[in-house]
């Protein structure tokens, strides 16, 4: 089942498309990396998804209710993170959560029992201080804890680990991970090894268009390259492989690389063994999350 979908959603500012009639379906349970440069339209589309913009064209739905401008229904069903949360810093962590609850309706005994189980999640069970003194991290934590309070089915997190420390965002990221069986959460960042970390799927949108989309492994395989790497023994032997193999590629001191289509393996190898040319090594080069990135995006 797709907790959420996009159908031929259009979105402009002026003359400005930012949103080009693309369509994208957020499988249940999944944790969606939504990629893009800065600038692509990404926190444009959690805006419409919220209801807070309007369409000029299309339509979304959230666990099956319509997404309609200026109308929360379907916001019943979503969590939500911006790149940036904001908090009332006089308040403690469980003060904070014990008002979002209130607000929302919950009653006194799930508010406690949420509350104390979402702070331990995300590491703040026993911060006693007030939100003013928080580190830029704990507060993208407290956010999230927010976020999770009323069970969302979707969980939308705009960039929560861009302007945080490696430690920071490792911490973000480890939650987000260890949600993935209470919620279906949608990731929207420029971070490529963030996504490569905890994605189960992904789209790309590049200049108001989806580009590339499906899950990670699938599209890891169908858009896999074939290029080796060459590890040498002495860098004195790269001049006369590359004269004797146009096809071989200087990745500076004792390595080179070939792709496949260029020049087989194994006619390399009996290359080197006929010539005792001694390499350390010769290894398949697996395809990452830059590469595929590279290989959609115009740039």
């Amino acid at each position: 089942m797709d907790i959420l979908e996009l159908t031929n959603i259009h979105k402009a500012f002026g003359e400005k498309i930012i949103l080009d009639d693309i369509s994208l379906s957020v499988p249940e349970n999944s944790i969606f990396g939504f990629i893009g440069k800065n600038g692509a339209g990404k926190t444009t589309t959690m805006k419409l998804i919220l209801g807070l913009l309007k369409a000029e064209r299309g339509q979304i739905k959230v666990a099956g209710e319509p997404v309609t401008y200026g109308q929360t229904a379907s916001n019943s069903f979503i969590g939500y993170l911006p790149d940036v949360p904001e908090f009332y810093g006089f308040m403690t962590a469980s003060e904070y959560l014990n008002f979002c609850g209130e607000i929302t309706g919950l009653s006194k005994y799930d508010i406690k029992q949420r509350s104390k189980y979402l702070l331990d999640l995300v590491g703040l069970g026993q911060e006693s201080h007030r939100i003013k003194g928080y580190s830029r991290g704990m507060k993208q934590r407290l956010g999230i804890a927010q976020a999770l309070l009323n069970q969302p089915k979707l969980l939308i997190c705009d960039e929560p680990s861009s302007a945080l420390d490696p430690l920071g965002r490792k911490e973000i990221l480890d939650i987000l991970k260890g949600i993935k069986g209470e919620t279906t959460v949608l990731f929207s960042t420029h971070i490529l090894s963030d996504i490569e970390r905890i994605c189960t799927d992904l789209a790309v949108l590049d200049k108001g268009k989806i580009v590339l989309k499906g899950s990670l492994a699938d599209l890891k395989i169908a858009y896999q390259h074939h290029s080796f790497q060459v590890e040498l023994i002495a860098s004195a032997d790269k001049a006369h492989l590359m004269a004797t193999f146009p096809g071989l590629k200087d990745l500076g001191g004792n390595f080179l690389e070939f792709n496949q289509q260029d020049l087989s393996e194994f006619r390399l190898l009996t290359y080197l063994a006929e010539k005792q040319i001694s390499f350390v090594k010769i290894e398949k080069q697996a395809m990452n999350l830059e590469d595929l990135f590279m290989q959609v995006v115009s740039l």
